[in-house]
């Protein structure tokens, strides 16, 4: 018979089995863009986000970023050679949480994995958030669907990453590419403008006048606008977790994937920075009329409003969109380590028809919806919220590694020591910094977030230790078992029910059939349907069943028939209970309609009323045309 179910095939691809797990690794050509969009990306919001908050203190704010870019890469090229020695010590990934947990306990371990968890959520909400963002700025008259955009963009990124991880790493090589090709070709080219005009080359379109200088420029202020700036270093920490989604051999191509990840946003965000300077561009308040991304006005400074200009904003908007797809790969990898330790549900370690963890992919993007739905898809509102859980996961990973070498004490284990414990001390501090500048303007919802995730985490595992306990066997006795008791409710006599009574005298010769009665049930023919029953049970030398008829004034018809139940197992406490329901199950979907649920709530209740020695059957009856 051919199945019924729906063929997906042609939105999510055939389904893989799991021996075609080696056809979908990626080497570094798709790692790049399947691990390192969101960090690749960050070029775009990155020197936005530390300008916006440099507003209030006019041109000056652009002369400030280029010795803040030079000390947030300074950063990234300490958490570039942690996470490059973290993949070498833990090949199987994992990252944080991993290094986390089998160096500084499983407490910590969850700390890394609820930060992390936060931090790919804000990936993917603030990803899109900034694409669309540039694409409003290029074209005005989108800004009121930001949010309809936004949520369109991520139903693609879903079924994309429910394709698989290859397909998706496949998918994005193109704008990635592009995304870089044409950002490093702005960059070169003002570069030489500004060369050639001894550092005060001239626009082809001018970017708006910087505002009038409303403060002065305090140690407070640059605090801030650093914190704005280390969300250029979210994303870094992917590869690590994702080794195992590698081609052998997965650890060298994971490390020098890291390696080019970081070596591409090092020139990107200076680039950036110097540019923003030379051409004297200052960022647009956000979510309003007039807005401008900082890529769009440094593009149209250098190369004008051209082909070029458009082709530019293309790729910057496919790629901040598509850097969420970082997040897909990191987020249900890490949700798998987690549950396989017992502290999320399980079946967030079952990978799907396409050899991915379905279930992570879709919470994610559930949860990001959410976001940009509550944030409006403006990706300064969001920006708040950013970095502190990766910069946080940066602290526990590297602290951890300090131990991890303290304890291997292998070949070199002093250097390594030493770089991880310089990178846990300067992110940890990042981690002060940003939680503090950032805290009144949203910040404290990641700091009530991360502890609520921990506690969930907890909560479940605590429920998996319990039922562990609960179901733990000592020994197998299969011996003086007793028969046990059937009870068959009856509504009416046909083939669904004498179904059902046929498989209850299959198992015990002590069957109860429950029949509800009311004023409104009038069938003069039910005493002789008993008797036919009584009748056939004899012909075939088993006992007749018992029948019961419960008087129910009001109408009810599950509530008596529960009460039935319970009271049998009071009255037999070492027998087991089989309540047997018969349902008839029809073709069509709407045909479910035209009955009522009487079975579906019985057996609900039973399920959460009865005791371990109940056990509910359901025999189904299936209608077919011309049965």
């Amino acid at each position: 018979m051919p199945s019924r179910r729906p063929n997906l095939d042609w939105l999510l691809g055939r389904p893989l089995a799991s021996w075609e797990d080696s056809e979908q690794k990626v080497g570094i050509a798709t790692g790049i863009p399947t691990f390192g969009l969101d960090a690749l990306s960050s070029a775009a919001y990155g020197p936005e986000a530390a300008l916006t908050v440099l507003l209030a203190v006019g041109v000056l704010g652009t002369q400030v970023l280029v010795p803040l870019s030079i000390v947030i890469l300074a950063l990234l090229a300490i958490v570039t050679i942690s996470y490059q020695q973290t993949i070498t010590a833990y090949p199987n990934g994992g990252g944080s949480y991993v290094v986390a947990s089998e160096n500084l306990g499983e407490r910590a371990g969850l700390v890394a994995a609820a930060a992390l968890m936060v931090d790919y959520l804000l990936d993917v909400a603030v990803g899109i958030s900034a694409g669309v963002g540039a694409l409003v700025s290029a074209v005005p008259s989108l800004q009121p669907h930001t949010v309809g955009i936004c949520l369109a963009i991520l139903l693609l990124l879903t079924l994309i990453n429910l394709r698989g991880v290859r397909e998706a790493g496949v998918a994005f090589i193109a704008p990635t590419f592009l995304f870089v090709g044409c950002l490093l070709a702005v960059i070169v080219w003002g570069a030489v403008k500004a060369a050639q005009a001894g550092g005060h080359p001239a626009a082809v379109i001018a970017p708006p006048l910087p505002r009038q200088a409303a403060g002065a420029l305090g140690l407070w202020l640059l605090i801030r606008a650093f914190a704005g700036g280390c969300t250029a270093l979210t994303g870094i920490e992917a590869v690590s977790n994702g080794v195992p989604a590698f081609a052998d051999p997965a650890p060298r191509r994971a490390r020098r994937t890291l390696g080019y990840i970081a070596a591409i946003l090092s020139v990107l965000l200076l680039g950036v920075a110097y540019l923003v300077r030379v051409y004297h561009i200052t960022a647009t308040p956000p979510g309003q009329p007039g807005y401008q991304s900082v890529l769009a006005m440094m593009t149209a400074a250098v190369v004008g409003r051209g082909v070029f200009y458009y082709i530019t904003l293309a790729a910057v908007l496919m790629v901040l969109a598509l850097s969420a797809n970082t997040a897909f790969a990191g987020f249900p990898r890490l949700c798998r380590l987690v549950a396989e330790r017992g502290y999320l549900p399980s079946f967030f370690a079952m990978r799907g028809r396409r050899l991915v963890y379905t279930l992570g992919i879709l919470v994610l993007a559930m949860f990001a919806g959410v976001l940009l739905i509550a944030f409006r898809g403006v990706t300064d509102h969001l920006i708040p919220l950013f970095a502190i859980g990766a910069f946080l996961a940066f602290t526990l990973s590297q602290a951890g590694m300090v131990f991890h070498w303290r304890r291997e004490r292998g070949r070199g284990w002093r250097r390594s020591m030493t770089v991880n414990a310089v990178g846990a001390v300067a992110t940890g501090l990042t981690v002060g910094v940003v939680l503090v500048a950032k805290f009144t303007e949203g910040a404290w919802i990641t700091a009530i977030l991360i502890p609520g995730l921990i506690w969930i985490m907890l909560r479940v595992r605590r429920q998996y230790d319990r039922l562990a306990a609960q179901v733990k066997l000592e020994r197998l006795d299969l011996g003086n078992l007793p028969e046990p008791l059937a009870v068959v409710p009856v509504a009416q006599w046909n083939k669904a029910t004498a179904d059902a009574l046929r498989f209850a005298y299959t198992f015990t010769h002590e069957v109860h059939v429950v029949h509800i009665h009311s004023a409104d049930d009038v069938d003069p023919a039910k005493p002789r349907r008993q008797g036919q029953v009584e009748a056939a049970a004899h012909a075939a030398g088993l006992p007749p069943p018992r029948f019961t008829v419960l008087e129910s004034p009001y109408r009810f018809v599950v509530n008596p028939i529960l009460d039935f139940v319970l009271q049998l197992e009071r009255d037999h406490p070492r027998r087991e209970l089989a309540v047997v329901v018969p349902e008839i199950v029809e073709k069509r979907w709407w045909h479910f309609l035209l009955h009522n649920h009487h079975a579906t709530a019985l057996k609900a209740l039973l399920l959460v009323q009865g005791n371990r020695r109940t056990v509910v059957i359901n025999v189904p009856w299936y209608a077919r045309p011309g049965r």
